[in-house]
């Protein structure tokens, strides 16, 4: 007797194929499990048993034999359960094949028959659009994730006894109907409001600049003047995620297993703020099975890396390629995976070990030499990828005690989504053929900014940025990030044409000395 029911693995963002097949022999009785499984596979033998048991089916007394196909791809995980447990069922007569076909089955079965959460159902879903299945038979906890794919048909079972009586006609088929996704709402004490940050015009006008654009930003100045809650005020500022963005943020994390219980979808942007003691493999993702790490976890989102000059040297390294890539690729020996890292960094670090240098009140207690040191942890090509550099001073007690209001971060809010409406409208007015969509200006490619940036520069713009670019030394990559910030700028005030004005805006946020 034999039986062939699908399943699917997780690679990456992506969902292949798993065939499992059940045969069902005469023989001593034995439950092997074959197919280039890991121990949570192999440990399935205990679960269906136990499980077929308590939800008032059997386990043939017979030599039993799953093939997990492609034998060459590892399986790792406790999904395969449910598929394992249905092709026995089908195999020993028990319910009919009908149930299987042009469906992919996915779940963790408990001891007692119940169906568990598993992860990674939201890319399996979103890869069954280009094939054959067209269903998804899975606990009914994953449904609401899975539905969120409205080309597949979802059913969700609460316990394997309920699969059993559908399968045999007993029940009906519980079809889930898509509903509104519950989503992952940001703790309100987790926001800091820009009105809750006194002083920092300045820096708060950057924050806003690279907000509207998606650029990378770095702040520098000595401790207590802001820098830490000036980072944390800026997902109050960034739009929602748009359903595209939702979903691909969402994908990750379900493949992480990180999406809250009861979550279906993510809305607010991510902000991870990792440790400085962070691992390479924690930051750009690794491991023996490759997961995501917090650049991943920061795609639409801010990746805050505060006091950036204690980051391992490689670690900050191994961030180059992302940030201009935006797509992270981790290879191992059992093959490759591509996640993307479409974040922002927002970075703040002090100007040295003391945090004192160029302090105009507060004495430096550092050597020259050690000052020169820790500035040289980061790279010249790591700060060539930040767009903007923001000067973060101690802030006077008058402005600290004053009783005027700053501006909330809900009235920069709006005006960061008129600008990054006008550069999604750019984008699918003049976008050249053969060519990505660039949603945000920091993602314009060299073409695209010279389309939509060089070619829109007044003559008293394009003779304002030939000068900086003699006089600062603009490497060809920083002359394009000007090009792009003045195009931010320019976008915030609502203005086509890039005028000086905001090129000179631009050109101040650049870095004031060699490394530019």
């Amino acid at each position: 007797m034999l039986a062939s029911v699908s399943g699917c693995a997780v690679v990456g963002l992506s969902g292949e194929i798993v065939s499992v097949e059940v045969d069902i022999a005469s023989g001593l009785p034995a439950f092997n499990v074959v197919g280039l499984p890991d121990a949570a596979v192999s440990e399935a033998r205990e679960r269906v048993r136990a499980a077929l048991r308590n939800a008032g089916a059997s386990l043939p007394a017979k030599r039993i034999t799953v093939n997990l196909a492609p034998a060459d791809l590892r399986k790792e995980g406790t999904s395969y359960d449910l598929p394992i447990a249905v092709g026995v069922l089908i195999a020993s007569g028990q319910i009919p094949e009908t149930i299987a076909r042009n469906a992919v089955f996915l779940g963790e079965l408990a001891l007692n028959g119940d169906l568990r959460h598993v992860p990674g159902v939201l890319p399996v879903a979103a890869s069954l659009r280009d094939t054959d299945f067209h269903r998804l038979v899975l606990s009914e906890i994953d449904a609401t994730e899975a539905a969120l794919i409205d080309s597949v048909e979802v059913v969700g079972f609460p316990t394997l006894a309920a699969l059993i009586a559908a399968a045999s006609g007993e029940a009906p088929l519980p079809i889930f109907a898509a509903t509104d996704p519950v989503a992952a709402q940001r703790p309100t004490d987790a926001l800091v409001d820009f009105a809750d940050v006194r002083g920092q015009e300045h820096v708060k006008r950057a924050l806003e600049v690279a907000a509207a654009g998606g650029h990378n930003i770095l702040m520098a100045g000595p401790p207590g003047a802001g820098k830490t809650l000036l980072a944390r005020a800026v997902p109050g500022i960034l739009p929602s995620l748009n359903r595209d963005e939702a979903l691909s943020v969402t994908a990750i994390y379900s493949v992480g297993g990180m999406l809250p219980e009861g979550v279906s979808l993510i809305r607010e942007r991510p902000f991870r703020s990792p440790h400085h003691t962070i691992s390479n493999a924690g930051l750009v993702g690794g491991g023996r099975k490759p997961r995501p790490g917090e650049i991943s976890l920061s795609h639409h989102g801010i990746l805050f890396l505060d006091e950036l000059p204690e980051f391992n040297v490689a670690a900050l390294e191994s961030l180059r390629q992302p940030l201009e890539d935006r797509v992270v690729t981790i290879a191992r020996a059992q093959g490759a995976v591509t996640y993307p890292a479409n974040f922002m960094l927002v970075a703040a670090m002090n100007p040295c070990p003391c945090g004192n240098y160029g302090d105009p009140t507060t004495a430096c207690t550092c050597s020259g030499s050690a000052v020169l040191r820790y500035q040289r942890r980061i790279s010249g090509p790591l700060m060539d990828r930040i767009d903007l550099f923001a000067e973060v001073p101690r802030v006077d007690y008058e402005k600290l005690t004053a009783l005027t209001e700053p501006e909330p971060s809900s009235a920069v809010r709006e005006r960061i989504a008129r600008a990054r409406d006008r550069q999604l409208a750019r984008s699918s007015a003049d976008q050249p053929p053969n060519h990505a969509p660039a949603p945000t200006n920091a993602a314009l490619s060299p073409r695209q900014v010279r389309e939509r940036c060089q070619e829109r520069l007044t003559p008293e713009a394009a003779a304002l940025i030939k000068m900086a670019m003699s006089q600062l030394s603009l490497s060809a990559r920083a002359f394009n990030r000007v090009l792009k910030v003045a195009r931010t700028v320019a976008d915030l005030a609502a203005s086509d044409p890039i005028d000086a004005t905001h090129v000179a805006e631009a050109i101040q946020y650049r870095r004031r000395n060699s490394q530019n």
